[in-house]
């Protein structure tokens, strides 16, 4: 059959693996997909870099709007990131007919409705399996492995970056200030980051999750997102003593009232396979009625990796090409028609447990105040780690593990311990799943 013809947009990490896999592993793509697959155009600013990398196996243009214009070019491959210009040229792209496959989160989580109603339209795919999880098929897991499931929820640690800090505070007894910087030394976190370590990064990845999961559309704006920087390696090592890890999650739930979708650091029981995913590895359980939890574990991120999902979508596509566009496998997993209205929740709203931590005066009394007003906040106590003072010290650490309260209580209740004379600064509150 006649070659698929593909344009490559950016060829810097990902790209440049995506370049390396698909020259390697030539004959074994083409006996997958039916037929050749070929990178025909690559664009890229760095003109010089690009025509290196390809060394004369494709055509090399500055200009990325030329190749989503080309009529020879059936699948685009959007790799450049951010939201501006890759949503102009992923839609130019669609609007040519052309198939699209992308690694850009942040640009499906804020402008995916659009891009997939487009999609729909013209009738072309848009693949983006290298969005979540880097090399981890977890797109396809929801779309098609667990079709058969009501998802009731996907808790993962989808940011290699944060999960590298988290892990270095845990193992080395590093601050957090220490832990980035060595992240940073390595090539794990960027100069800037700030959408690593506060959240951003993983909001993108779950809002995609939840709309695979639930059949939902993309709702960012909706999502609670809280990062690391504040943690300390008091409250790990605290975590550690109750029998817990403190994991950057991205959680998303169906309840009685809607749809949770937040970001925040967790304590997960060490017992769980996925509170010893470390480093920069990735981990997402995912729970369905039907099947249990499923754990896919992972790289989830870099040049290899994230080429091989770019790659699989390139070979799914050109699968699909000939087939019934009405039949093919929904962008979002569920059909454009029958997307649910299940509101999504806002965070206040939110029952689970939790880690309080508070630094107290040593003197009678003190626990007594504390208790009541979470008692009378209707928050339980499940466990408490209480430390005597050190030598000349007149406060102490108090640490309590709450049972299911609802967060607008417990903002109540520790709004009120900070009013305490007994109570030397503020409350440190983290989020506890059991996850079963």
């Amino acid at each position: 059959m006649k070659p698929i013809n593909v344009g490559l947009l950016g060829i810097g990490t990902v790209g440049g693996g995506t370049w390396a896999v698909l020259a390697r592993n030539q004959e074994e793509i083409s006996r997958r997909a039916g037929r050749e697959i070929r990178i025909s155009v690559v664009a890229d600013k760095e003109l010089d870099k690009a025509k290196k990398l390809v060394a004369g196996g494709a055509r090399v243009t500055a200009d990325a709007f030329e190749v989503v214009r080309d009529p020879e070019i059936d699948i685009v491959i959007e790799l450049i990131g951010g939201y501006g210009v890759a949503k102009e040229l992923v839609l130019a792209a669609i609007g040519n007919g052309k198939h699209v496959v992308t690694a850009n989160k942040a640009l499906l989580a804020t402008h995916g409705n659009e891009i997939f109603a487009a999609a729909q339209k013209k009738g072309v795919m848009v693949a983006f399996e290298a969005s979540v999880g880097g090399g981890i098929p977890i797109i396809k897991a929801l779309r098609e492995g667990l079709a058969a499931n009501r998802i009731e929820w996907i808790a993962g640690i989808i940011n290699g970056t944060s999960n590298f800090i988290l892990s270095e505070m845990r193992d080395k007894g590093l601050p957090f200030a220490a832990a980035l910087k060595d992240a940073q030394k390595r090539g794990y976190a960027e100069t800037d980051p700030t959408f690593d370590i506060e959240g951003v990064d993983a909001s993108h990845k779950l809002t995609i999750l939840a709309a695979l999961a639930f059949g939902i559309p993309m709702q960012l704006k909706k999502c609670f997102v809280e990062g690391i920087q504040k943690l300390t390696s008091d409250d790990i090592g605290y975590a550690e003593e109750l029998g817990y890890r403190i994991k950057l999650l991205g959680i998303t739930k169906r309840v009685k009232k809607g749809i949770e979708l937040r970001v925040h650091p967790t304590l997960v029981p060490t017992r769980r396979l996925i509170a010893n995913v470390e480093g920069v590895m990735n981990g997402i359980l995912v729970k369905g009625d039907a099947v249990g939890p499923t754990l896919y574990y992972g790289a989830g991120a870099g040049s290899q990796p994230t080429a091989s999902a770019v790659v699989a979508d390139l070979v799914d596509v050109t699968r699909l090409i000939t087939a019934d566009p009405g039949h093919r496998v929904p962008h979002l997993a569920f059909q454009p028609d029958q997307l649910s209205s299940d509101p999504v929740l806002a965070m206040d709203q939110i029952e689970t447990s939790y880690y309080l931590r508070m630094r107290v005066t040593d003197k009678p009394g003190v626990l007594a105040d504390i208790t009541r007003i979470l008692a009378d906040s209707k928050i339980s106590i499940g466990a408490m780690v209480q430390k005597e003072p050190g030598k000349g010290e007149r406060s102490v650490d108090i640490v309590l593990l709450t049972h299911q309260a609802v967060e607008k209580n417990v903002n109540q209740a520790m709004a009120k311990i900070e009013k305490l004379s007994t109570v030397v600064g503020s409350v440190t509150r983290i989020r506890l799943e059991e996850l079963l």
